[in-house]
């Protein structure tokens, strides 16, 4: 496999003003090739005016900003995204969060084993991986969450929830994205289920996940919830995933 020659990072935002402005320029200076697409479901704090504040301060050509109306979701955030992504001819597309949980000189090592396989995963849960300034509880409903989407789907993931994944072009365009009905943990899930049905080859690094920097975090009762009941829904519909049809 080749190296990406035009990777792009799609961050999904809401409510992430504070942070995004400061996060930019750092992804942009770990590597040339990187552009950024932020899509943001009409944050309140005016999140979409910092990021064109960032891009003209800083004359940056390669950052681009989509706007949606109003609150739509995460997964419909990255579907969004992928698609204004896969359009745009970039060649490997990256997951990553606004509010530094996932460290921007990571992206050098996702990039590298790019080339080694169809997708990467940023995981928390293989050897020299790892969570910080969580409290118990929050770290044993993630490690569960893990440990529960292995054991229904059948699948070898150490983090099946985790959020910092990159993905070749080829895999995001097989996928049939329009498909995609999850949001949270479990369109983290979804993705990489619907990968691993369609045979890819994924590789997992180990990262150091650490909570946010500003503002507050998105996890609730609601999103873990979503996630236990479609994990179930995803192993009893396999064959019409393996199809790309669309399960509500």
């Amino acid at each position: 496999m080749n190296a990406p020659s035009k990777p792009l990072v799609v961050i999904p935002t809401y409510n992430e003003r504070d942070n995004i402005v400061r996060l930019i320029p750092t992804i942009l200076e770990v590597d040339s090739r990187i552009h950024i697409l932020v899509v943001d479901d009409g944050s309140p704090d005016d999140t979409a005016a910092g990021v064109l504040e960032a891009k003209q301060k800083y004359a940056i050509a390669r950052v681009f900003l989509e706007s949606r109306p109003a609150k739509l979701g995460l997964g419909s955030a990255y579907v969004h995204g992928f698609q204004w992504g896969l359009a745009g001819q970039y060649d490997f597309l990256i997951q990553m969060d606004a509010d530094w949980s996932h460290r921007p000189h990571q992206l050098e090592t996702m990039l590298d084993l790019a080339q080694k396989a169809d997708f990467v995963v940023g995981s928390r849960y293989v050897r020299g991986g790892g969570i910080l300034n969580w409290g118990a509880g929050r770290r044993l409903l993630s490690r569960f969450g893990c440990w529960y989407s292995r054991l229904i789907l059948r699948a070898d993931f150490s983090d099946f929830t985790g959020g910092f994944n990159g993905w070749s072009d080829r895999v995001l365009r097989a996928i049939s994205l329009d498909t995609l009905r999850s949001d949270g943990y479990s369109f983290q899930i979804e993705l990489k289920y619907r990968a691993h049905l369609l045979g890819c080859r994924h590789i997992e690094f180990p990262i150091r996940f650490d909570e946010r920097r500003a503002g507050r975090s998105k996890m609730s009762a609601a999103i873990a919830f979503e996630a236990g009941w479609r994990v179930l829904q995803f192993r009893f519909q396999r064959e019409i995933l393996r199809r790309g049809v669309a399960v509500d």
